[in-house]
């Protein structure tokens, strides 16, 4: 499939006029989104910690629709830094599409966790996406136009294994979601995508930390994740991307609440 190309799934102006923020964007999904939704016609800020990081994607993302795209430096474990870049979107004018999306913390069964090791994550994750919205919220209930997104797991079905930090954040996030969903403005909707084992780093290090501990080899981790999954191969980052994309859509009104998986048919529930 080449879905920058010629199985571009939408059309070119599909978000024409829409602003979004995408969190998360160095890499990975959160890179994917940011190349779907600027050839969908959005104007898209990327942020990550660095900079350095987004240029050649500003670059790239610039060959794919007009924009104007720009990228951020955002600490999402720094909330007086959240509310700092809220502000400065905001006098830009509003953002119509926010993409909450951070990395995960490190693998490890949840009887051993420290309490400790939860901190960060939440404060990435939950605490950013909550300061997030309520400082975007007002902006988009003026434009009459908000689509609010997370990039969750499918833990949130069920629980994976040796991931149990991880797990429980993402319920968490999930909860919380759901939770907003009845809560926000009618022309504000908000829905999680829960990606598979999906093409990036954060598989690659979930790999190693499994080969570490159990030592079994890479091509056993792999194929131990690929009997898992009915289609039998990695998820590309650009088909989460598209999910996000058509959620983030003028059409996606109706879809609110809802917890997507884009697993390759791994969950075994309905």
């Amino acid at each position: 499939m080449d879905l920058l190309g010629a199985d571009f799934p939408f059309h070119s102006e599909a978000l024409a006029g829409k602003r979004a923020l995408i969190c998360g964007a160095s890499g990975g999904i959160g890179a994917a989104t940011a190349r779907m939704m600027a050839k969908a016609g959005a104007s898209v800020v990327v942020a990550a910690r660095s900079v350095d990081k987004l240029d050649a994607l500003v670059q790239e993302l610039a060959s794919l629709g007009p924009g104007p795209h720009v990228a951020m430096a955002l600490d999402l474990e720094d909330l007086s830094a959240v509310d700092a870049a809220v502000e400065e979107l905001l006098s830009d004018g509003p953002v119509h599409v926010l993409v909450n999306n951070a990395g995960g913390p490190p693998g490890g069964a949840l009887i051993d966790a420290e309490v400790d090791e939860f901190i960060a994550p939440f404060q990435r994750h939950l605490h950013a996406s909550h300061t997030l919205v309520r400082g975007l919220l007002p902006g988009m209930e003026t434009a009459g136009y908000g689509r609010i997104l997370q990039i969750i797991s499918t833990s949130v079905k069920e629980p994976i294994p040796n991931i149990g930090v991880s797990n429980t954040l993402r319920g968490a996030m999930a909860s919380w979601a759901k939770t907003l969903s009845r809560e926000l403005p009618p022309c504000v909707t908000i829905n999680n995508v829960l990606p598979g084992f999906t093409a990036t780093d954060r598989l690659s290090s979930l790999a190693n930390s499994i080969q570490a501990r159990t030592g079994k080899s890479a091509e056993d981790v792999h194929r131990g994740w690929m009997d898992q999954v009915p289609i039998d191969r990695l998820i590309d980052p650009l088909e989460t991307a598209a999910s996000l994309t058509y959620l983030a859509l003028p059409a996606a009104g109706a879809i609110r609440g809802v917890s997507l998986a884009v697993d390759g048919g791994r969950l075994r529930s309905i």
